[in-house]
């Protein structure tokens, strides 16, 4: 699958430029996007899932322009994790495939398929619940923004082993917004995002040092800057 972004702006409505013409061909299997807060990562994440839409630019996957198939919420009234699952699986899901899929992100099915989706589940509990239905759809393209938020250090190294998992299962392309240097070990290709702008987009092994070069820089700077004041 090829996701491509082509002169993609994005501007608030007082006028300050958040994303500043992002040109990328994403095509490897597994992309992660990152950068420091404020470089734009979530917004971009919008952007591609439909959420928000460009001021300027246009999305292709696989040469078709999906810039405006923007994604309805679902709605959530009155749906049980079991409808959303299965909604997710295109299939009416038995209660064995529900909880092989709910396991894989550290859930009981017991405890969860018959639930509501409403106020009782924790943020913890619904990116769970996100990844596992992620895991059932099996798309052409797969984004998380931020998957580790909400998730305590334990379940993160079960987190960290779903996504080798689903890097092995899936045919599609899967595409990360993290900072967790984990996630970013296990990716084919890095993207870094700065300022609104692609500042580097190769081979993990390329970008990660360059990365950590900036970090202890800009901590040499304000250790300096500390010593002065």
């Amino acid at each position: 699958e090829v996701l491509e972004l082509q002169d993609i702006c994005y501007e608030t409505e007082d006028g300050k430029l958040i994303l500043d013409h992002i040109n990328a061909t994403i095509e490897d299997h597994f992309v992660v996007i990152t950068g420091p807060n404020g470089s734009g990562k979530s917004t971009l994440a919008k952007v591609i899932a439909g959420i928000n839409k460009p001021s300027k630019g246009r999305i292709l996957l696989n040469g078709e322009d999906i810039t405006d198939w923007f994604q309805q919420p679902v709605r959530f009234k009155g749906l049980t994790i079991k409808d959303l699952m299965s909604l997710a699986a295109g299939k009416d899901a038995s209660v064995s495939e529900l909880c092989n899929l709910l396991s894989e992100v550290g859930l009981c099915a017991k405890d969860y398929i018959n639930r509501d989706l409403d106020g009782s589940l924790s943020g913890g509990e619904l990116k769970r619940i996100e990844i596992a239905m992620a895991f059932a759809r099996n798309s052409d393209l797969t984004l998380f923004d931020e998957p580790e938020a909400g998730i305590d250090l334990w379940s993160f190294q079960k987190l960290i082993r779903v996504f080798e998992k689903m890097v092995a299962a899936s045919d599609g392309n899967i595409l990360i917004i993290s900072h967790q240097e984990r996630i970013l070990d296990i990716a084919d290709k890095v993207l870094y995002l700065k300022d609104g702008k692609v500042a580097m987009y190769d081979t993990k092994d390329k970008v990660l040092p360059q990365i950590i070069g900036m970090q202890n820089s800009t901590c040499s700077v304000l250790t300096e800057k500390m010593k002065e004041d």
